[in-house]
Parts: structure tokens; C-alpha cells; sequence
């Protein structure tokens, strides 16, 4: 294809898209009024399913099939920090060293711990019914967990963070969620829509139906991507080269380079010989 076919193209669709962009904004509700179609609607659909949040009635029901795809973005963008970041052949482990960590700092740190990691999973038990969410509390409770880094050392951050289970849970949570959207699929619904569970009672836990459970789901994701992900770089922050095998290979090949065989004469007077 030629540069001026493209441009046309580039020109054609740029202004198709403008006048569709155009359309859809004189088409938009008055800005500024006490009333609005959309989040009349929304309110509208979430108290009639039972959840007292509508930001969260309107992630994980009305635009759930939207929430999968940005699950996905985060599962994607951690699958290729851990890809990028792995171990090669010419790497090795160092043992991280204890550093030294002020009283106040460690004090401090250990005490709010335990507070910001109940704090990030009330936040996603009570996404439905109050603000926040699985998104917020997912992050919540996995930044908590690093704050034994910041208290004690990366040795006990270690101890409480093998790396492994965490990726499990990662593709367990995204599978969950997928598998309440095909749930709902063999139930004779759309995907994901709410109507697999009874709506509950409203302003509980156990109300908005299958919102607590997508909620759920996403928070146990957005917690362990997130350990995952942090894991990654700070296991690349102790990871060196090993200096012994280049210095090795160096001794090698000088001695390689010395033109004498085993027997220390030099090979070139052999062959001279």
C-alpha cells in the first residue's frame, strides 16, 4: 500500500470518527443539572438488585463484561513484568543483607501493618455495600504486606511472601470470575449477568447477588498481582552477576590467547619445527 493510500485512509476514518464524536456530544444530557438519565438509571438498578453502592453495582453488574477487560489489562501487564523480569542463565540470587531500620520507622511500620491489612479487606468484604471495593482494597491489602519491608527487612518480607501461592491466586481469582460469568451463561442468562443468587437483603454482606462475589474476586486478583508485581522488581533490586564465572572465563582466555600448550613451549616454535 502506498504512503498516499494510507493517508486517505488515515483521513477518512479520522473524519468518520469525528462526526460520530460530534453526533454523540450534541446528543449529551444538559451539564450541570440536579438530574441525570444515566446515573438516575444506575441508582435506579442497584437499589432495585439490592446493593447499596451503585459505584459498585454499576463495576461488577451493570458493566461487568467492562471490569473483565481491565482485570485482564492488570493480569496481562504483570504477566509480562514477571516475564521480563525473570531470572537468566547469566544471573544469580544474592542473599539479601539485613539493613538497619530506625526504631521510630520499624515501630511505626509494624503497628500500622496488621490496621492497613484489616483496613484493605474490610474494604473489599464491604464493597457492595459501602464506598470502595475489590480494585481498592486488593491494593490496600497488598501495600500492607510491604510494610514488614520497610519495618524489619526483605528476609522476613520473604517468610510471609512466598511468591508462588500468590500467582495461584492471581489465576484463581481471574478463573473465578470468569466462571460466574459462564455460570451465568449455563443458568440461561447473558455472561455475567446478576442473576445466579437471590438479591439478598439490602445493605447486608450477602445482598446485590452475585456482586459480593465478582467483588470478591477482583479484590483477591488486584491483591495478588499486585504482591506478584512488587515481588518482581524488588527480587530484580538483589539479583547480580556472578563476577566469579566471568572472572573465570577471563583466566580462560589468556590463557587460551598465550600461544603454549600444556607443556609451556610455545606452539608456533613447533610448528616451526
Amino acid at each position: 500500500m502506498s504512503s498516499r493510500m494510507r493517508l486517505w485512509l488515515v483521513a477518512v476514518g479520522g473524519a468518520g470518527l469525528a462526526a460520530l464524536l460530534v453526533a454523540a456530544c450534541l446528543d449529551l444530557p444538559r451539564f450541570g443539572g440536579d438530574r441525570h438519565p444515566y446515573g438516575d438509571r444506575a441508582v435506579e438498578t442497584s437499589l432495585g438488585r439490592h446493593t447499596a453502592n451503585t459505584v459498585a453495582s454499576v463495576t461488577f453488574d451493570q458493566r461487568a463484561f467492562d471490569t473483565l477487560g481491565e482485570m485482564s489489562i492488570l493480569f496481562a501487564a504483570v504477566l509480562g513484568s514477571v516475564v521480563l523480569l525473570r531470572q537468566t542463565r547469566d544471573e544469580h540470587r544474592a542473599a539479601p543483607e539485613p539493613a538497619a531500620v530506625s526504631r521510630p520507622v520499624r515501630r511505626y511500620a509494624l503497628l500500622v501493618l496488621p490496621v492497613a491489612l484489616l483496613t484493605g479487606l474490610y474494604v473489599v468484604a464491604h464493597g457492595q455495600v459501602s464506598p470502595g471495593g475489590g480494585f481498592q482494597g486488593g491494593v490496600v491489602a497488598a501495600t500492607a504486606l510491604h510494610l514488614l519491608y520497610l519495618g524489619a527487612d526483605y528476609r522476613a518480607l520473604e517468610r510471609v511472601r512466598p511468591v508462588a501461592p500468590y500467582e495461584a491466586g492471581d489465576a484463581l481469582a481471574a478463573s473465578a470470575y470468569l466462571v460466574t460469568g459462564l455460570a451465568a451463561l449455563l443458568a440461561g442468562s447473558a455472561f455475567l449477568a446478576n442473576t445466579l443468587l437471590p438479591y439478598g437483603t439490602f445493605n447486608t454482606l450477602a445482598s446485590g447477588g452475585t456482586v459480593p462475589l465478582l467483588n470478591a474476586a477482583i479484590g483477591m486478583e488486584v491483591a495478588c498481582a499486585v504482591v506478584v508485581l512488587l515481588a518482581g522488581f524488588l527480587d530484580q533490586a538483589v539479583e547480580i552477576v556472578d563476577a566469579g564465572e566471568n572472572g573465570e572465563s577471563g583466566e580462560n582466555g589468556e590463557n587460551g590467547g598465550s600461544g603454549e600448550n600444556g607443556d609451556g613451549h610455545d606452539a608456533s616454535d613447533e610448528r616451526g619445527k
